[in-house]
Formats: structure tokens, C-alpha cells, sequence
């Protein structure tokens, strides 16, 4: 496959974008969402995830192919690009996913902040997250390479969190502690498939993240290695999410689970292996870290790649010479996201993440199917065709989940960015 020329360093190697796409897809969801999911489903907790997998496998597959043939930063707004070639669905597509990506660091920056971090000190909220975001910040501009090193390492610490909790678990049910047949029992007075598709439309927060990877493409020595990354990364998460969802549910009843902020904490004190909560809360932060790290990345390589396709203002594209890293596009986004801190109320703005990233997952597959009528000029993976189709339909399912609200805010969200393409249109247009 030939190279597009970029000014971004190629960093990340085939092992590198397996781990990369691993940290971004185990993130701090898993940490939070067990308990959030038990209250929809019941016990079974395990099928709302198993089911939440298998629905991002159909989107994962458009994603292959597009990336495979289109080895660039600007990922989901390009394809719609290409395909639709309506420079405004363009900017709303580029604005979702970097708003997606900034709110959600924004919230994992909140988390950091919290009950996680009052186990070793207590001092203001903002102030914690503000000063998190900094140090997350500059690991961003000081390169690629350093960014993606430190995603291993977190994502090894958090990846070893979740089968200490798994060990754990093991412990409590081999000293007699539990009950297993509470991990087949579905919400009391809910039809099953309802409960699934319930627990399955909160579950799918937990495994966004596979398509974000898609932005460094430019920085990846080898595009052609990411089908085996996206679909490695989706069967080793999916693996550990069912491990510690099926032996959370057995050991810790439904109810204390949905009740607690922290549920794996709830996990990791049971049984003749429990581990203090100062480890599990210090894994937890790690694994916080790494999401709010991943998704700053994202949002800045996405705006970067919008300005250079000329979507968002030029200066957007401009680099770091010495590190060459995107400077402007991630004080933007950093910038972006201290405002989301200080405002505080990230809660719907997180429910709302899903609710956008649906919508880019609609277009996405259809864009897939619209540029087969586009060759290019080098081998590239090829998903069949049915799958990007079952992918359309599956998130617009997934939509009818969501609450009215949140769609209310999703809008507002859109509107932003309606005002912002306009703005850009003007600066395009004025005289110098």
C-alpha cells in the first residue's frame, strides 16, 4: 500500500496499534458502567455486554475497510467526505466525533477527580481534573511516540486490574462466598430481550473507542495492519468485559453493584484475596487516564486532519516542528475540554457521546457501501457487503434506547457546530 506523505512521524507499529486500540476500547467504562448495566439488565449482566460486542463488530468491519483504503488522520468525516461530498454534513460528522472525544475526556477527567483519588488526597474537584488535564496535555504534545508508550503501560496496569478483579472473584467463589446462578438471572418484571437491549444500549459506551484509532493513521508505519488490530482489540476486550461482568455479577449482588460508583471496588473486596482499596483505586486511576490520554489524541488528530482538508480553519493544521505533533489542534481541544471541566455538568453531556457517536456510525456504514463505486490504486480489506448494512440498522436500534433528553442535548451540541461551520464559511470568505 503506498504512503500518503505527512508531516506527522510514523511511530506506531502493528504490536503498538493492537495495544493502542486495547487502552482505548478497556477503558474507565468497564470501571463504572457493571453496576449501571445490572440495573437494566439484572444479573445476567454479562449478555447486555455480550450482545453490545457483537453489535460494534458490524461498524467495526465498515471501519476496516475505510481505513484500509483511505490511510488518513481525518477518519469518519473523511469518509463522509468522499462519499456524500456535502462539505456541511462534513463539519457536523468532524464536530460530533471531536465534541464525542472532548467530552468524554472531559468526563474521565471529572472521574479522575473523584472518589478514586480521595482515597490518597482531598483537594478541589476542578482543580484536580484542571491540573489532570494539563499533565495529559502536554504527554500529547511531547509526541506520538511518547503518547502511545504511555498508553502501554496504562493499559497493561489497567488490563491487570481487571484480572486481578477476575482472580479475585475466582477466590470469593472457590471459599464458598456468592452465588453463581445470580449471573443468569435477568431484572424482575422485564421481558429478557427488552432487558438485554436495555443493558446492551448502556453497555456499547463501554466498547466505543475501536474507531478511534482511526485518526492516527497517518502516524502508523503499516495501515494495513488495522483489521487485525480493530477486530484483535474488540475479541481481547470482549473476552475480559464477559470474564469480569459473568464472576462480578456471582459475587456481588445486583443491587450493591448498581448502587455503587465504584463497582469493581464493590469486586475487589470480597473473598480471602481481597486486595485494599487503595490498589484498586490507584489501577482505577491509571485506567482513567488512559481513556482521557486516548481521547485527546483523537480529538486533536481529528481536528488537525479536518484542517488540512479544509474543513476547519488552516491554523489548525499547523505542527510542532521539534516534535512534530499538532500543536494548535491540541491546545484547541485541551482548551475545549477545561471549559467542559469548569462547567461541571458532564453527566448528559456523557449520555449524549453515545447518542452522537450512533448517528457517525449510520453514515459511516453507508459511506462504505457509497465508495465502493470509488477505486483506488492499492489493496485494501473488504468487509462483506451485508455487514456494513446490519451496522446501520443495528445503531439506528440503538438509538430508539436513548432518552428524549438526551437527544434535546445532542441537538444543542449540533447547533454549536452549526454556528462554528458559519463562522468558518465567513473567515473564507472575508476580504484580507
Amino acid at each position: 500500500m503506498p504512503r500518503r506523505d505527512t508531516p506527522l512521524r510514523r511511530a506506531i507499529s502493528r504490536n503498538m496499534l493492537l495495544v493502542f486500540v486495547v487502552g482505548d476500547v478497556l477503558g474507565a467504562g468497564i470501571y463504572a458502567l457493571v453496576g449501571e448495566v445490572g440495573a437494566e439488565t439484572g444479573g445476567a449482566i454479562w449478555t447486555a455486554f455480550a450482545v453490545a460486542l457483537a453489535l460494534a463488530v458490524f461498524t467495526a468491519f465498515a471501519y476496516a475497510e475505510l481505513v484500509t483504503k483511505y490511510p488518513q488522520a481525518a477518519g469518519a468525516a473523511l469518509y463522509v467526505n468522499r462519499a456524500f461530498k456535502r462539505p456541511f454534513l462534513t463539519f457536523l460528522v468532524a464536530f460530533a466525533v471531536m465534541a464525542s472525544g472532548v467530552a468524554s475526556a472531559a468526563t474521565l477527567a471529572t472521574a479522575f477527580s473523584g472518589d478514586y483519588l480521595r482515597e490518597f488526597v482531598d483537594v478541589p474537584a476542578t482543580v484536580a481534573a484542571l491540573a489532570f488535564l494539563a499533565l495529559v496535555t502536554a504527554i500529547n504534545v511531547r509526541g506520538i511516540s511518547e503518547s502511545v508508550k504511555v498508553n502501554v503501560a496504562l493499559t497493561t496496569i489497567e488490563v491487570a486490574g481487571l484480572l486481578a478483579i477476575c482472580v479475585i472473584a475466582v477466590g470469593a467463589l472457590a471459599g464458598g462466598d456468592g452465588d453463581p446462578g445470580r449471573a443468569f438471572e435477568f431484572r424482575e418484571g422485564e421481558s429478557v430481550p427488552l432487558a438485554i437491549l436495555a443493558g446492551a444500549a448502556l453497555a456499547f459506551y463501554a466498547l466505543i473507542g475501536f474507531e478511534d484509532s482511526v485518526n492516527v493513521a497517518e502516524e502508523t508505519r503499516d495501515p494495513r495492519s488495522y483489521p487485525r488490530a480493530l477486530f484483535g482489540a474488540l475479541a481481547i476486550a470482549g473476552i475480559i468485559y464477559l470474564a469480569v461482568t459473568v464472576l462480578a455479577s456471582m459475587v456481588v449482588p445486583t443491587s450493591r453493584l448498581a448502587e455503587s460508583s465504584g463497582p469493581l471496588l464493590e469486586v475487589a473486596e470480597v473473598g480471602p484475596l481481597a486486595i485494599p482499596p487503595k490498589t484498586f483505586a490507584a489501577v482505577a486511576l491509571f485506567a482513567i487516564a488512559n481513556g482521557a490520554l486516548i481521547n485527546l489524541i483523537m480529538a486533536s488528530r481529528l481536528t488537525y486532519g479536518m484542517a488540512r482538508e479544509g474543513i476547519v480553519p488552516k491554523v489548525f493544521g499547523r505542527v510542532l516542528p521539534e516534535r512534530r505533533t499538532p500543536l494548535v489542534a491540541i491546545a484547541f481541544t485541551a482548551g475545549l475540554c477545561a471549559a467542559l471541566i469548569v462547567i461541571g455538568d458532564l453527566a448528559t453531556l456523557a449520555d449524549t457521546t453515545v447518542t452522537l457517536l450512533l448517528g457517525v456510525f449510520i453514515l459511516v456504514n453507508v459511506a462504505v457501501l457509497v465508495l465502493r463505486r470509488e477505486p483506488v490504486d492499492h489493496d485494501h480489506f473488504r468487509a462483506p457487503t451485508a455487514l456494513p448494512v446490519i451496522g446501520a440498522l443495528v445503531c439506528a436500534g440503538l438509538l430508539t434506547q436513548q432518552e428524549a433528553r438526551t437527544f434535546a442535548f445532542a441537538a444543542a451540541l449540533l447547533a454549536l457546530g452549526v454556528v462554528l461551520h458559519a463562522a468558518s464559511r465567513a473567515l473564507a470568505v472575508s476580504p484580507r
